[in-house]
């Protein structure tokens, strides 16, 4: 393990001693945040201590002393100060000497962090930065945005935790369950971010999913007969494995038909299959188990033409009924057009496209315009294309879109003029 892998997997355990200790998570991270950019200094300098831990655990109750000490905080946390830690000392408790610091308070903080209480945006950059260990600067370049925004989105974040009156600590029997809807929702976005980016002229982050899926690996190593945490984890697995076949040379994107199927990462999808084999009997199921399932099917056929679409529609029919979202409607969509054809995709399209969410939203547009072209429609699976290239602010998802309708704009072959593969109106 590369010693920046180590800070981050220590990152969210030594800021759960320190809020444990000090009663204060904003000033906590804060100093943990210090204490990770003096290892990253020194550890390269000195090589790694004999205790990574400890060390992080010490030189960030360091700095909480030193905040302590500062005017700006004076009023603040004296009194904090003086029942926790005596200000005479000069060094901080070494970690092993304190109880808490043989505890692993990873999950307490993430449930923190993605409290449902915050936004999901602020949720996001709060959880990449507390229990990622990532520095702001990195937030902010992984997301398009300026660092000083950045900064102000998670100091939000940490103001709202402060003045919330959150308890560190386990929510009890009744927090529970939306506490932990709201972690993986929030690590599910971090994914999809990375996994197809909704900006930029990069079809994917590479580091925001590798980072979500390390999250959701740690989550599962602490609940792992948790069945929606054990499908999130599924989900981000096969969906991950097929990463290296999404782009061409040029950062093109490839759809998932005409993937090469070989780059698929064969570790990964059996682990995933593996998972999700083992979730399902478990219960209750949810929808990242049924997303993971779908996922699955999609993995384990060797071609487009060999996939089992009529399972994959009745996937879609169940994650609809537990999650009765526009986009799992678009998803259903294809998979009706697959098992019966292009007109019953488009019926679908024409019930969901009402719902204010997809108001303009790209993935309407080319969805339609998938379906048109497979109906034969070409004029109009065109305009479609278009309206959806203009919509989307991925450079790569405009610019598949524009050449998909520019090939069926072209004019066409001898081959097809002798064939009548197009009328004058542009249907085969």
């Amino acid at each position: 393990m590369s010693a920046e892998d180590l800070l981050r997997e220590l990152a969210p355990q030594v800021l759960g001693v320190l809020t444990r200790r000090f009663r204060d998570f904003d000033a906590a991270e804060d100093a943990v945040q210090e204490a990770l950019l003096a290892a990253a200094t020194q550890w390269r300098d000195e090589g790694l201590p004999r205790n990574p831990r400890g060390w992080l655990i010490q030189v960030a109750s360091r700095r909480m002393i030193e905040q302590v000490r500062s005017e700006q905080a004076r009023r603040r946390r004296e009194d904090l100060a003086a029942s926790l830690v005596p200000l005479d000392r000069q060094s901080a408790p070494a970690a092993d000497d304190d109880e808490a610091a043989d505890q692993d308070d990873t999950l307490i903080v993430l449930f923190m962090c993605c409290h449902p209480a915050l936004s999901p945006a602020s949720a996001i950059a709060l959880t990449l930065r507390s229990v990622g260990g990532l520095t702001t600067t990195e937030i902010a370049r992984a997301f398009l945005v300026p660092e000083a925004t950045m900064a102000q989105r998670i100091s939000r974040a940490k103001q709202s935790i402060k003045t919330s009156g959150i308890p560190f600590g386990m929510p009890g029997p009744d927090d529970w369950a939306p506490r932990l809807e709201a972690a993986l929702h929030v690590l599910y976005l971090i994914f999809t971010e990375g996994s197809t980016s909704s900006s930029g002229i990069h079809l994917q982050r590479v580091e925001l999913s590798k980072e979500a899926l390390r999250l959701a690996r740690a989550v599962h190593d602490l609940l792992p007969d948790d069945s929606e945490v054990t499908g999130l984890l599924a989900l981000m697995l096969l969906t991950d494995a097929r990463s290296p076949a999404r782009t061409g040379p040029g950062g093109e994107l490839i759809p998932l038909a005409e993937q090469d199927r070989t780059l698929w990462d064969r570790n990964a999808i059996t682990e995933g299959v593996a998972l999700i084999t083992a979730a399902l009997p478990k219960g209750p199921v949810g929808p990242y188990q049924v997303q993971a399932a779908v996922a699955a099917v999609h993995n384990e056929a060797a071609s487009v033409e060999e996939t089992d679409w009529p399972q994959i529609l009745a996937l879609y029919g169940v994650l609809e009924h537990m999650s009765p979202t526009p986009v799992v409607s678009l998803n259903r969509a294809v998979a009706a057009a697959m098992v019966h054809g292009p007109a019953a995709g488009l019926d679908i399209l024409s019930a969901v496209e009402s719902d204010r969410r997809l108001a303009g939203h790209h993935h309407l547009y080319a969805a339609r315009a998938h379906l048109l072209e497979m109906a034969g429609d070409f004029r109009a699976a065109i305009e479609n294309y278009h309206a959806a290239a203009n919509r989307t602010t991925s450079l790569p998802e405009r610019h598949y879109l524009t050449i998909r309708a520019a090939k069926l704009a072209a004019p066409p072959t001898p081959t097809q003029t002798g064939s009548g593969a197009r009328t004058k109106n542009g249907r085969q």
